[in-house]
C-alpha cells in the first residue's frame, strides 16, 4: 500500500488531537465555579474518595501487571513468531487504559459539582458542563488507545528483529489488548462491588429503614454512594470500553493478516484500515462534541442525540470513503478454498455493526427506560410486594435477551456474507468507531447524577434539584444505550478474537461432538455463572459491612439519632425553632470517611478472586492437554471460548436489563405514578417492594452484568496471546 506511514503518523496525530481536546476541555472545567463552601466541602470529599480508591487499586494493580509481563516476557523470549518485546506492550495497554480511567475520573469529580452550580442558573449551562465532563473521559480513551497501538506499530515495524514481519508484530501487539483487558476487569468489578456496596448501604437504610432519601447530608454513605458512581460509572465503563476499542482493533488487524492476498504478494491495507478508521473516529467525535446543546425548557435528550446520531452519519460517509480508498475492489480471502469479495461488501459489513448497536441500545431502552411497559409492570407488581417485584424484574431481564441475540447473530451473518470473518471483525469495529461521542453521553450520566446528589446534600433550592433530575433521567437512559453498545461490541469483538485464535493456532474447525471439546464447551458455559456468583457475593459481604456501619452511626451518635426523630415525627414546615437546630447540630456529624473506607478496602479485597479466575482458566485448559500426552489444547480452548461467549452474552444482557428496569421502576414511583386509580409514591408500600427488587438490581447492572462483557474479551484476548505457545 502506498504511503503506508502517513496513514500510521495520521492515526497517530489523530490521538495526539483527542489528548489536546481533552485538556482543553478540562482546563475549561476547571474554570468553571465550585458553588457555595458546602458544595465545595462535599464536591472535594467525593473526589477526595474516588482517587484514594483508584491508588488503592493500582497500587494492586501494578504488582499485577509486573508480574504478568515478566512472564509473557519469558515465555515468547527467543521464539520466531513473537518476542518478549510483547511484554512491553503489555505493559503499555495497562498504563493507558489506567491512565484513561484516572484522567476521566479526575475531571468527572471535579465536575460534579461545578454542574451543580450551573443548575442554578440554567439547564444549558448544566448540560454543557456535565457533557464536557463526559468528554474528555471519552476522549481520553480513544486518543490513548490509538496512540498506543499506533506508536507500537510503528515502532516494531521499523525494529530489525521484526524484519517487516506483519504476523510476528501483531502477535506481540496483541499484548497491549491483554494489559488493556485485564486491568478493565478489575477496574469493571472493583468499582461495581464498591458502588453497589455503598449504594445497598445508602438505600436500605436511608430509604427504607430511616426514611431518608439515599443523598440526604444525614445519610453516612452518601459520599461513599456518590464515590461510586465514579469509580463504577466513570472509570469503570471507561476501562470497559477502551478494551472493546482496542481489542476490536486488534483482532481486525490480526484477520487482515491472516486471512487475505491480493495478487501475489500480501496487502497491508486490510490491516491499517482498522487503525485508520479509528483515528477517523476521534476526528468525527470531537465534531460530534460541538453538536450538543440544549435551550433553556428544552430536552436534554435531544441535544445529546443530536451530537451521537449527527456523528454517527458523519462516519458512515467516512467509512465509505476510507474502505474504498484503501481496499482493492475485489480481493480473495484464504478461508478454505478462498473466497472472493469486494470493497463494498466490507463497508456493508461494517455499518451493520453500526446499525446493530444502536439496534441493541434502543431495546435495552424499551426495555428500561421510564414509563415503558415492561417497566411499568414492574412498578404495577410492586404493590403486591417485593417478591412480585422481584418476580416481574427477572422475567423481564430474561425476555429482554431474545431480541438482542437475534440482532447479534443478525450482524454475524451479514457481515460474515458480506466480507467473510473479517468481516465480522470489522462490524465489532464499525460499532465501536463512534465510541469518544458515545463514552462522552454515557459519562456525563454519572456527573449528571452526583451533581443532584450534591444538591441535595446542600439543600439548594427545590428547581436547582429539578433541572439535575431533568439531566440524571436523561442520564438512565443513556446509560442504557451505552450498555447495549458495549454488551453488542463485546459479543462481536470476542467472536473476531475467536476468530483470530483459529486463525493463529491453525484450527480448521472445532468438532462440538469430540468429548473433549464438549467438556471445554460445558466449562465455559459454566464460567459467567460462576463470575457472576463470585461479583454477586462480593457485593453481598461489602454490603453487610456497609449496612452494619450505616446503622451503628444513626444508633450510636446522639446528634444524627435526635435528627432522624424529628424527620420521621414531622414535616420540615412545621418545625419549630428548637428542631431546626437539633437538625442544624446533626450535619456534618456523620462520619462519611469509615463508609468510604469500607467500600475501598472491601472491593480491593474481593475484585482479585474473579479477575485471576478470567485470566488463568484459559491458560491451564490450553496447557493442561500436553500433560495427558493430548494435543488438543487449541480445539478443547476453542471449545471453552464458544461456551464462555454465548453464555456470557445472555447473561449479561439478562442481569444489566433487570437491574436497569428494576431502577427506573423505583424512580417512577418516586416521582409518583398513578396505577389502576391508586397513586404510588415515595414512602408507600410499593416503594418500599421497588427499592427492595432495585437494591437487588443494582449488583446486576452495575457489577456482574457489565463485567461479563470483560469476562468474555478478556478470556479470548488470554488464548489469542497464548496461541503461539500452545498450537
Amino acid at each position: 500500500m502506498q504511503n503506508e506511514n502517513n496513514y500510521i503518523l495520521f492515526v497517530i496525530l489523530s490521538g495526539v488531537i483527542a489528548m489536546a481536546f481533552a485538556f482543553w476541555k478540562t482546563s475549561w472545567i476547571n474554570r468553571q465555579k465550585e458553588g457555595n463552601e458546602r458544595m465545595q466541602f462535599i464536591g472535594k470529599s467525593i473526589a477526595d474518595g474516588a482517587m484514594a480508591f483508584l491508588r488503592a487499586e493500582y497500587r494492586i494493580l501494578a504488582v499485577f501487571v509486573v508480574a504478568v509481563a515478566f512472564i509473557l516476557g519469558y515465555a515468547n523470549s527467543g521464539r520466531s513468531d513473537s518476542s518478549a518485546l510483547i511484554s512491553l506492550s503489555f505493559i503499555v495497554g495497562a498504563s493507558a487504559s489506567g491512565l484513561a480511567g484516572f484522567l476521566g475520573m479526575r475531571v468527572a469529580t471535579k465536575a460534579n459539582n461545578r454542574t451543580t452550580h450551573a443548575a442554578e442558573t440554567s439547564l444549558a449551562k448544566a448540560l454543557n458542563v456535565a457533557f464536557s465532563g463526559g468528554a474528555v473521559m471519552g476522549l481520553s480513551v480513544v486518543g490513548l488507545g490509538v496512540l498506543g497501538l499506533g506508536i507500537l506499530f510503528y515502532v516494531y515495524k521499523s525494529m530489525e528483529i521484526f524484519n517487516n514481519d506483519t504476523s510476528m508484530i501483531l502477535n506481540v501487539l496483541s499484548g497491549f489488548s491483554l494489559g488493556a483487558s485485564s486491568i478493565a476487569l478489575f477496574a469493571r468489578v472493583g468499582g461495581g462491588i464498591y458502588t453497589k456496596a455503598a449504594d445497598v448501604g445508602a438505600d436500605l437504610v436511608g430509604k427504607v429503614e430511616s426514611g431518608i432519601p439515599e443523598d440526604h447530608p444525614l445519610n453516612p454513605a452518601t459520599i461513599a454512594d456518590n464515590v461510586g458512581d465514579n469509580v463504577g460509572d466513570v472509570a469503570g465503563m471507561g476501562a470497559d470500553l477502551f478494551e472493546s476499542y482496542v481489542g476490536s482493533i486488534i483482532g481486525s488487524m490480526v484477520l487482515g493478516s491472516t486471512l487475505f492476498a491480493y495478487g501475489v504478494g500480501f496487502d497491508i491495507s486490510f490491516v491499517i484500515l482498522p487503525l485508520v478508521i479509528a483515528g477517523a473516529g476521534i476526528i468525527v467525535s470531537i465534531i460530534g462534541t460541538f453538536m450538543v446543546s440544549v435551550k433553556d425548557g428544552g430536552d436534554p435528550q435531544k441535544g445529546l442525540n443530536q451530537g451521537e446520531f449527527g456523528s454517527g452519519i458523519i462516519m458512515v460517509a467516512v467509512i465509505y470513503f476510507l474502505i474504498t480508498s484503501l481496499l482493492p475492489e475485489k480481493f480473495t480471502t484464504q478461508e478454505g478454498a478462498g473466497v472472493t469479495y469486494d470493497s463494498l461488501g466490507v463497508f456493508y459489513a461494517t455499518i451493520i455493526g453500526l446499525f446493530g448497536g444502536l439496534g441493541i441500545g434502543k431495546i435495552t431502552e424499551y426495555y428500561t427506560g421510564t414509563g415503558t411497559k415492561p417497566v411499568m409492570s414492574i412498578t404495577k407488581q410492586s404493590m403486591t410486594g417485593p417478591a412480585t417485584n422481584i418476580i416481574a424484574g427477572l422475567g423481564i431481564g430474561m425476555e429482554s435477551t431474545a431480541v438482542p441475540v437475534i440482532i447479534i447473530s443478525g450482524s454475524i451473518m451479514g457481515a460474515y456474507h458480506f466480507a467473510g470473518l473479517y468481516g465480522i471483525a470489522m462490524a465489532a469495529l464499525g460499532m465501536l468507531a463512534n465510541t469518544g461521542i458515545q463514552l462522552a453521553v454515557d459519562a456525563y450520566g454519572p456527573i449528571s447524577d452526583n451533581a443532584g446528589g450534591i444538591a441535595e446534600m446542600a439543600e439548594l433550592p427545590k428547581e436547582v434539584r429539578e433541572r439535575t433530575d431533568k439531566l440524571d433521567a436523561v442520564g438512565n437512559t443513556t446509560a442504557a444505550i451505552g450498555k447495549g453498545f458495549a454488551i453488542g461490541s463485546a459479543a462481536l469483538t470476542a467472536l473476531a478474537l475467536f476468530a483470530a485464535f483459529k486463525v493463529k493456532t491453525g484450527i480448521d474447525i472445532i468438532n462440538i461432538s469430540d468429548p473433549m471439546v464438549m467438556a471445554g464447551l460445558f466449562i465455559g458455559g459454566m464460567l459467567p455463572f460462576l463470575f457472576s456468583s463470585m461479583a454477586m457475593g462480593a457485593v453481598g459481604r461489602a454490603a453487610m459491612a456497609m449496612i452494619e456501619e450505616v446503622r451503628r452511626q444513626f444508633k450510636e451518635i446522639p446528634e444524627l439519632k435526635k435528627a432522624l426523630e424529628i424527620m420521621n415525627l414531622k414535616k420540615r414546615e412545621d418545625w419549630s425553632e428548637e428542631d431546626n437546630k437539633v437538625y442544624n447540630d446533626a450535619l456534618g456529624k456523620a462520619e462519611h470517611g469509615k463508609c468510604v473506607e469500607i467500600s475501598t478496602e472491601s472491593a480491593i479485597r474481593e475484585m482479585l478472586l474473579p479477575g485471576l479466575l478470567a485470566v488463568v482458566t484459559p491458560v491451564v485448559v490450553g496447557f493442561a492437554p500436553r500433560m495427558f500426552g493430548s494435543n488438543q489444547g487449541p480445539e478443547i480452548l476453542g471449545g471453552l471460548l464458544a461456551g464462555v461467549t454465548v453464555t456470557g452474552v445472555c447473561m449479561a444482557i439478562f442481569q444489566s436489563n433487570s437491574g436497569g428496569a428494576w431502577d427506573n421502576a423505583k424512580k417512577m414511583i418516586e416521582e409518583g405514578v398513578e396505577i389502576d386509580g391508586q397513586k404510588l409514591s415515595k414512602g408507600s408500600e410499593a416503594h418500599k417492594a421497588a427499592v427492595v427488587g432495585d437494591t437487588v438490581g443494582d449488583p446486576f447492572k452495575d457489577t456482574s452484568g457489565p463485567s461479563l462483557n470483560i469476562l468474555i474479551k478478556l478470556m479470548s484476548v488470554v488464548s489469542l496471546v497464548i496461541a503461539p505457545l500452545i498450537k
